[in-house]
């Protein structure tokens, strides 16, 4: 089963880990077992989001260290049954190789329907490390160029490292906003400057941010969060319309 997803973005700030988790809740409620990854070291943000930031005593560094055995550097989410997390280490010196990472996601993936790594931004160390255990990615952007532009280049990346099976997320797209940037006719033309395979459109909804920097997310809801349902039962092969078109 192709059930390892990398979560990339060329650019900082497009809300890749809000995207991450809220998949994650998505695919949950459809009644999967999730394992969210955090690669980003140094800047991790997930246990924060998941409401687990005071339980962490082991990441995935001390995982692969021997420090732990990997499973007890999972942690359940408070808020959902289904949801765990592996937290990335604060420390960038213990950044993981990716041949390490690929032995620890192949030891963790068969006790999950779905593992989600979300990826240090751009195209360093970190990302490598990310995508090299991924079956599949999802790159995340914002509908301008300079998002655009990145997604090009973590794509680009992706194919050199044999990842053929790419989407994308637009992230943050508020119509106005877009209309007023006027770099765009429209968001096929989006979608073509970014040369990949559209998952899910995602609006800039506060709430939605609220909620997850809040650390309730799979305990509050949005309308914005049908989007992720929409997206998840995309990912799970259905052929459903986008929830949001914008």
């Amino acid at each position: 089963m192709n059930n390892v997803i990398v979560a990339a973005s060329g650019k900082g700030g497009t809300g890749k880990s809000t995207v991450c988790v809220g998949l994650a809740v998505a695919l949950v409620k459809q009644n999967k077992r999730v394992l969210l990854i955090d690669c980003d070291c140094g800047m991790r943000g997930l246990d924060i989001m998941l409401d687990v930031e005071e339980e962490i005593l082991f990441d995935c560094s001390d995982a692969v260290s021997g420090n732990c055995k990997p499973a007890d550097a999972v942690y359940r989410s408070r808020n959902m049954d289904g949801l765990y997390l592996m937290a990335a280490p604060f420390d960038t010196d213990n950044e993981i190789s990716p041949s390490v990472f690929c032995q620890l996601v192949s030891e963790l993936r068969d006790n999950y329907d779905y593992v989600i790594i979300d990826s240090p931004a751009g195209l360093g160390s970190g990302f490598s490390t990310a995508a090299a255990p991924a079956d599949r990615a999802i790159i995340v952007t914002n509908a301008e160029p300079t998002g655009l532009r990145g997604a090009l280049k973590i794509r680009r990346r992706l194919l050199e490292l044999d990842k053929s099976d790419i989407q994308m997320i637009i992230n943050r797209f508020d119509r106005q906003q877009f209309e007023l940037l006027g770099c765009y006719r429209d968001l096929d033309e989006v979608i073509d400057a970014g040369c990949t395979r559209l998952a899910g459109l995602v609006p800039n909804d506060m709430r939605l941010s609220s909620i997850m920097q809040n650390g309730c997310a799979g305990l509050n809801w949005c309308p914005s969060s049908t989007v992720f349902d929409c997206i998840a039962r995309r990912l799970e092969g259905e052929r459903v319309p986008l929830a949001f078109k914008g």
